[in-house]
């Protein structure tokens, strides 16, 4: 089970953290990813790390404010969101890909994904 936690209500300009906390079975997967949706938008990427070399991508949107990382040993993977604005209100979900593919590959679809935890809402407010 993967299971998100972080949001709520945050001012504009704030940093929360979005946890995701994995089972077992995801752990082993490939790359874990963060997406987010808005109200009558579709599924949008956020940001991805490769398991094994740590390296990751971000939608162009969050360079510079957001971060994801990986801790192995409470098996989780944070979203550090600074300098939130508006247009980031979103429910945000992780997920876990079992599909390899090598770099450059940048795991920035809802498709190259297999394991979707439930969202967390986050909402900014000015």
């Amino acid at each position: 089970q993967l299971q998100a936690s972080g949001g709520g209500s945050v001012q504009a300009g704030g940093s929360p953290r979005l946890s995701c906390i994995d089972s077992e079975r995801a752990w082993s997967s490939y790359v874990m990813g963060w997406f987010r949706q808005a109200p009558g938008m579709e599924r949008e990427f956020v940001a991805a790390v490769r398991r094994s070399s740590g390296s990751t991508t971000y939608t162009d949107s969050v360079k510079g404010r957001f971060t994801i990382s990986l801790d192995n040993a409470e098996n989780t993977v944070y979203l550090q969101m600074n300098n939130l604005k508006a247009e980031d209100t979103a429910v945000y979900y992780c997920a876990a890909s079992f599909r390899y593919r090598a770099v450059p590959y940048l795991y920035n679809k809802p498709g190259d994904y297999n394991y979707w935890g439930q969202g967390t809402q986050v909402t900014v407010s000015s």
